[in-house]
């Protein structure tokens, strides 16, 4: 058992995450092999002065894909955990997944991205991370029953079905964990969702944040269904339809005024219905601005997508 973390300039959470996997109930041996993407902060420092034992492996690319494949290829043992460094996996999450694993032969096991925000903004925006408007049908969202899935959060991988397909691949610098699901799932495995194992995320802390995080997901997106055309589902188009659908409407409101306000009418209307929703049922005022979250996420990624990603340049 071993779990790999990639990390870059991490040092004010890798602590919190390196103590959550030593945490675990998992009773058996678990290794630690953290990839450092080119820290220009003490991360390395901050790991070797509280967690010597932890194994640190140079990612000179700095990238995500990178840092996972190297962190794997250092590393022999048969289960391989992933966790990112501002993560925390509650006690039971190492136990759970490996007990899901040989329970349902899955080549892949995950739960839920549990956003958890802090002052308005952030709760704001956990809000739209979590609700079908928001995020589609994605049980790693919303949660659900424990099943076969498309994706899920993070990852507990077999390795053999790991190296089967080749790892992570390099060329997808966001959006890789849904490739590598599409390729395990595409070579016959099975990707489970397993709701009880739910990891704590921290939403972006601005509306500018949040807009380039969802607008580099677009972009990642539409260059995923250009290495894997069939790989498309409907709530992927949703986004790019609403953009060309809102833009359609200006033209079309200068000729036709009550014709061209049916989209953004209707738009804002869906909005507002689940910012009141969610305010009445969380008890939180901060829900009321979801609405802002949820379009900023809509919209980002939609222009994400029509602008789309050109193929990574060969190093």
């Amino acid at each position: 058992m071993v779990v790999i973390v990639p990390a870059r300039n991490a040092s004010r959470t890798i602590l919190d995450t390196l103590d959550g996997i030593r945490a675990q109930d998992y009773r058996g041996p678990i290794g630690i092999v953290v990839a450092d993407g080119a820290s220009t902060d003490d991360t390395i420092e901050t790991i070797v002065r509280h967690h010597p034992d932890v194994r640190v492996v140079t990612n000179p690319s700095g990238t995500t894909p990178d840092g996972l494949n190297l962190a794997i290829a250092a590393t022999s043992e048969p289960i391989i955990v992933r966790c990112d460094a501002h993560a925390i996996l509650p006690p039971d999450y190492v136990r759970t997944a490996v007990e899901t694993l040989a329970a349902t032969n899955a080549a892949n096991v995950g739960g839920i991205q549990d956003p958890v925000g802090r002052g308005w903004w952030q709760r704001a925006v956990a809000v739209a991370q979590s609700t079908p408007l928001g995020v589609g049908d994605a049980r790693y969202r919303l949660g659900g029953e424990a099943g076969a899935v498309d994706t899920v959060y993070l990852g507990v991988f077999r390795r053999d079905a790991l190296e089967a397909v080749g790892g992570f691949d390099s060329r997808f610098l966001r959006n890789q964990d849904y490739e590598l699901n599409w390729r395990l799932r595409e070579a016959g495995h099975t990707v489970w969702f397993e709701p009880s194992l739910r990891v704590a995320y921290t939403p972006r802390s601005s509306l500018k944040t949040l807009a380039r995080q969802y607008f580099d997901y677009g972009r990642w997106k539409r260059y995923m269904l250009s290495v894997h055309p069939s790989s498309v589902k409907a709530r992927q188009l949703a986004a790019p339809v609403l953009v060309v659908a809102l833009l359609a409407s200006v033209p079309v409101a200068a000729l036709v005024p009550k014709l061209g306000a049916i989209v953004p009418a209707t738009y804002a209307t869906a909005l507002a219905g689940t910012g009141l929703v969610e305010t009445l049922r969380r008890k939180d005022a901060a829900a009321a601005i979801a609405p802002a979250a949820i379009a900023a996420m809509h919209l980002s990624w939609g222009f994400g997508f029509l602008v789309g990603q050109r193929p990574p340049t060969a190093s």
